[in-house]
């Protein structure tokens, strides 16, 4: 296990802010159902990218590494000849939640799959695949407890889908991903409330662009039509900034700053965009370059508030950072589906940010933060929890922080932002490897 000292200093400076996550996941599995030769540019490479692309090579997808056209990101060709096949029996995961969610429902379009994992994802829920399984007499068999190894023996077929809203809007994504290669029409519900549902509109955006049609109609229904095709648009297709990990950068201006994020779009329709807006309303101040793609975030006194994480789970590690040295009280709701994630995300920032000196409470659904805008004491060992979205979050903390803080764990990164700790270090960020 990796640890990493940080020594508090001013954070200051530019990054170009990772890929999307979220968009390269979608934009590489359309890519590779397509038939002939897709290209995706300017992906920051993941261990979760790297498990989507290894499930489209067991589909017999040939992927080529190809010159990205922006420095330390990659670029990749998709080359499928349909029909579709399953050419490895056994397909690998790796950590990486999307990945699996999303690919389930494909291979239950052919049938005889098995899905391993690693760490905690071989316990994260499937039941709404479960039922739907079951609900069509498909066979299926798991590990102990429904974990996996999950084999998928039998073949979907369409039908009405009814989805509850409160759980992970995955599945809901990956059936948007097999339906239209049925042979017939068929119908997915999602029942309110719906989370997360931003993320259901990235998996439109992208099937679009790769000539899928979906109906959306009144009230989270979408009529998916059967018999369509994947087909590769012209050209490079570019996956944008990620917001997500911006909110790092924008959080570490914020309470240290000046730092500017490079290379996102101010029109995305990731739901993680409201990281802006979220800053903004605890006193943070931003602006924007359009000219160049660029969001600047100076150092505010920021304050406390409510913030409803129901649609930006994966904001909470690093709004709790900006919390925890803010005036006044926050209190974190409807997250409780954090405790599904790479770890129990709220049990994480409580325990982990509460030994650098933040008053902090654990709350079934959130957390309960009374601010010190003074800072946090540092001076102690706190651990990742294997997570990548901890680890991050610790980091910017120590900025705040009177004394250097030690990070294990912290090779978690890789799971999302693998060269993390070099940006760190870029905008100022003081770190030795241990």
């Amino acid at each position: 296990m990796a640890t990493v000292r940080i020594i508090p200093a001013t954070l200051q400076g530019a990054v170009q802010v990772p890929s999307s996550k979220s968009m390269g996941h979608r934009n590489i599995i359309c890519a590779g159902l397509s038939g002939g030769v897709s290209t995706v540019d300017n992906i920051t490479l993941s261990a979760d990218i790297t498990a989507t692309n290894n499930c489209l090579q067991a589909l017999g997808v040939e992927i080529l590494n190809l010159p990205s056209r922006f420095a330390g990101r990659q670029a990749f060709s998709y080359r499928t000849r349909l029909p579709l096949k399953i050419t490895q029996p056994v397909w690998d995961c790796g950590e990486s939640g999307s990945t699996l969610r999303f690919f389930i429902p494909i291979a239950a379009t052919l049938g005889g799959v098995t899905f391993v994992g690693h760490g905690k994802l071989g316990s994260r829920p499937l039941d709404p695949y479960y039922r739907i399984f079951e609900e069509q007499n498909l066979a299926y068999t798991t590990g102990p407890a429904g974990h996996l190894p999950l084999t998928v023996q039998g073949q979907l077929r369409p039908g009405n889908f009814v989805l509850r809203g409160d759980v992970s809007s995955q599945f809901v994504s990956g059936l948007l991903f097999a339906l239209p290669l049925l042979s017939e029409d068929s119908l997915i519900k999602v029942l309110p409330p719906v989370e997360s549902a931003s993320y259901i509109g990235l998996t439109l955006a992208a099937l679009r662009r790769f000539g899928i049609k979906i109906e959306e109609r009144p009230d989270y229904t979408y009529l998916v039509p059967g018999n369509q095709q994947y087909r590769s648009p012209a050209g490079r297709i570019l996956v944008e900034g990620d917001w997500s990990q911006a909110a790092f950068w924008l959080a570490a201006g914020t309470i240290s700053g000046p730092v500017i994020c490079q290379g996102l779009d101010r029109d995305s329709l990731q739901g993680d965009k409201v990281i802006a807006e979220l800053i903004t309303r605890l006193g943070g101040q931003l602006s924007w370059d359009d000219a160049h793609q660029e969001l600047t975030a100076v150092p505010a006194t920021t304050r406390g508030g409510l913030i409803d994480a129901a649609d930006c789970p994966d904001l909470v590690p690093i709004l709790s950072v900006i919390a925890a040295v803010s005036a006044g009280t926050t209190r974190i709701i409807h997250a409780e589906r954090l405790r599904l994630k790479e770890c129990d995300r709220l049990a994480a920032m409580a325990a982990e940010l509460g030994k650098l000196g933040a008053r902090i409470k654990e709350q079934p659904d959130g957390l309960l933060i009374e601010g010190r805008p003074e800072g946090l004491e540092g001076g102690v060992t706190v651990a990742a929890w294997n997570d990548h979205r901890v680890a991050m979050s610790l980091a910017i903390a120590a900025a705040k922080c009177r004394q250097p803080v030690l990070i294990q764990g912290s090779d978690s990164v890789k799971k999302s932002y693998p060269h993390f700790w070099q940006d760190l270090a870029a905008v100022g960020g003081k770190v030795e490897q241990v």
